[in-house]
């Protein structure tokens, strides 16, 4: 007796191919926005046979955050210790790459781990930064050589980020070339650009939907949006929970706003600071000083407008979506004119860089606002995009 052809054809490495489709899963709905039914749709087989693989969502997703942590380190061990940075680099953007539709998920929904798989996932990641830092130390012996290897790794960790569609070989040779002028830059050259951007200040929180809107932030950032009730919200500014729906007529609604004004502010930002620009290169500094700025002042309200766009609705989600675009489009605009053998797409790649850049590099730093850190950040941004 012959098997069937679902015997005969099943793939031998079925848990991986579970693994890759439920981190593009999770990385798109996030990781309550994702059930088992909709992973194993995505994999092609029935929800039972997906539980026979993994217990349960969270093993699933647990094994999906640490898997991008698990390709870095592996490659990391197979490069000989001589290996010169431009090789190790590489070889890790290939990876990213490889895996850049999952390979993000730890970034912003890793805080859904438990606390020891956290904890794991912080010291894979560590072994490759500290890799990275020693070829800094050797090639490059230049001051910050820490934050220039987080920023470096974050220009790799962007194309995660993103779903500019070009050729492997071309992400890779811009990847690598952006990444390579990171680590070889001293971000404690260019002092003063700081002092320079002149943020918009937030509205003060008079009314009560301000006020709610104002205590409702850091909960999202803190405990994530799906955690937090509208009876938390409403204790932390003093009213009873029905009180909130006559402000608001729902939790998701008080996301809308918050990721509103994170949008806002940002554009008001970008247009004080390149309105006095006289020059391509100065209104490229001056454009990446203004958003660094606008993440280190307004970093919680950023990291819930980031983490938590996923949780919208998709019809709410649209006018977030154009209000992104544009603004990298500004992006684009400036380093097209500094760089004309680009097309839009190189040059879109290498904003979202400049973006990782920010979030590795802003990370390492504890998000301390002062005018030093936002110098340096500012400077890695930069040479990201532009070469010297």
């Amino acid at each position: 007796m012959t098997a069937g052809p679902t015997a005969a054809t099943r793939p031998r490495n079925r848990r991986q191919s579970i693994v890759g489709a439920a981190g593009q899963v999770f990385s798109e709905r996030g990781y309550h926005g994702a059930s088992m039914e909709d992973i194993a749709a995505a994999v092609g087989i029935s929800a039972p046979a997906l539980y026979r693989h993994f217990p349960n969502k969270y093993a699933l997703f647990a094994a999906c955050a640490t898997v991008m942590a698990d390709n870095l380190v592996e490659v990391i061990d197979g490069c000989p210790p001589d290996a010169a940075s431009t090789d190790v680099l590489l070889a890790l953007t290939r990876v990213t790459v490889a895996h850049r539709a999952s390979g993000g998920l730890y970034r912003w929904e890793a805080r859904y781990l438990q606390r020891a798989d956290r904890h794991l996932l912080r010291a894979k990641f560590a072994r490759v930064v500290g890799r990275v830092v020693e070829l800094a130390r050797r090639e490059f012996p230049l001051p910050e050589e820490h934050l220039r290897a987080v920023a470096a790794l974050g220009v790799i960790g962007s194309v995660t980020m993103h779903h500019t569609t070009i050729a492997q070989r071309r992400i890779e040779e811009l990847v690598l070339a952006s990444a390579m002028r990171v680590v070889a830059t001293d971000p404690t050259a260019t002092p003063g650009t700081a002092e320079r951007v002149d943020l918009p200040t937030p509205p003060v929180p008079r009314t009560r939907r301000a006020e709610i809107l104002a205590a409702a932030v850091p909960l999202f950032a803190r405990e994530g949006f799906a955690n937090v009730t509208n009876a938390q919200i409403a204790q932390a500014v003093g009213l009873a929970p029905s009180a909130i729906y006559r402000h608001y007529p729902g939790k998701v609604d008080i996301l809308v706003a918050a990721c509103l004004q994170a949008a806002g502010l940002l554009a008001q930002a970008v247009e004080r600071s390149l309105h006095r620009a006289t020059d391509p290169h100065e209104a490229l500094v001056a454009l990446a000083a203004a958003y660094v700025a606008h993440c280190f002042e307004h970093n919680t309200l950023n990291s819930v407008a980031e983490a938590e766009v996923a949780s919208l609705p998709a019809d709410v989600r649209r006018p977030l979506v154009v209000a992104q675009r544009e603004h990298i489009a500004v992006w684009e605009q400036q380093v097209r004119t500094l760089r004309p053998e680009l097309d839009r797409r190189q040059a879109r790649l290498l904003v979202h860089a400049g973006f990782g850049v920010v979030v590795e590099a802003g990370r390492a730093l504890r998000w301390q606002d002062t005018p030093g850190h936002r110098d340096a950040v500012t400077a890695l941004v930069t040479r990201a995009l532009v070469p010297g």
